[in-house]
């Protein structure tokens, strides 16, 4: 579990979260959605600790994150997997060599574990003897996968995505969600992710957190999308005519 207290961030004069108070669950997908500008960036590099609140808490579990000391904070980063926006996989390396790298850093473990440990990490996520391969041999699909082996290899805690389905045709987008979905609930994983992709809001969205103008205007589920009165809600998640119809038809049934 991942908690935020008061979360307030300014830069400069700007004010860019204005009090977030929200608890990511343990075992499921937690989405935070909103327009550009809203704060979403902000608040996942607050949680993985790249930025420092202006004032407020970051509890991972019982344990204050920016009260760690070098050591502590150490081994907090060794229970956090990332997968980035753009895979952020090493061109130089390959594909094994990328999703050994946190093995390197963080482990003493010997080459035949690191090896096993990137051979399983490779199935889970429905690639084979690709280890040899260069990421601009494979596809951006394929690269995410990549992408999500090595943000497990580390077997985390806490799993945190940005805007993972971004640059993604539909059918492998669900496929990533799918995947990032499966790896939650098999681990009871804390995932994080920043998206505003309205499919994996409807297919994915176990805990959705509405950012609007730095402050937290929704939470609920993907069930409850549907039949929210809240007017942001709606103008976010519906702006398609085609979500309008299929939440018109929703609300027609009950």
């Amino acid at each position: 579990m991942i908690r935020v207290e008061d979360i307030y961030k300014s830069f400069g004069d700007h004010e860019v979260l204005k009090g977030i108070t929200h608890t990511f669950e343990p075992g499921k997908t937690n989405l935070i959605i909103g327009r550009s500008g809203a704060g979403k960036t902000v608040l996942l590099k607050i949680l993985v600790g790249l930025i420092t609140p202006s004032s407020g808490k970051v509890w991972y579990d019982d344990v204050d994150f920016f009260e760690l000391d070098r050591k502590q904070l150490r081994a907090i980063r060794m229970k956090v997997g990332m997968l980035f926006q753009g895979s952020a996989l090493f061109d130089s390396m390959t594909v094994e060599e990328n999703i050994r790298f946190p093995l390197d850093m963080f482990t003493q473990w010997t080459e035949k574990e690191k090896v096993d440990r990137v051979n399983y990490c490779l199935e889970r996520v429905g690639l084979d003897r690709i280890n040899e391969k260069y990421p601009s041999e494979i596809s951006g699909g394929m690269q995410k996968r990549v992408g999500i082996a090595r943000a497990i290899v580390l077997n985390p805690s806490y799993l945190f995505c940005d805007e993972p389905n971004s640059g993604l045709d539909p059918k492998t987008a669900l496929l990533i969600d799918e995947l990032i979905k499966d790896i939650t609930y098999e681990n009871n994983i804390t995932t994080v992710i920043n998206t505003h992709d309205m499919n994996s809001v409807m297919e994915i969205g176990d805990n959705i957190a509405l950012l609007h103008q730095g402050e937290l205007v929704w939470t609920g589920n993907k069930t409850e999308v549907m039949s929210s009165d809240n007017q942001i809600l709606q103008d976010f998640i519906f702006a398609s005519p085609f979500l309008k119809r299929l939440r018109q038809a929703a609300i027609a049934k009950e």
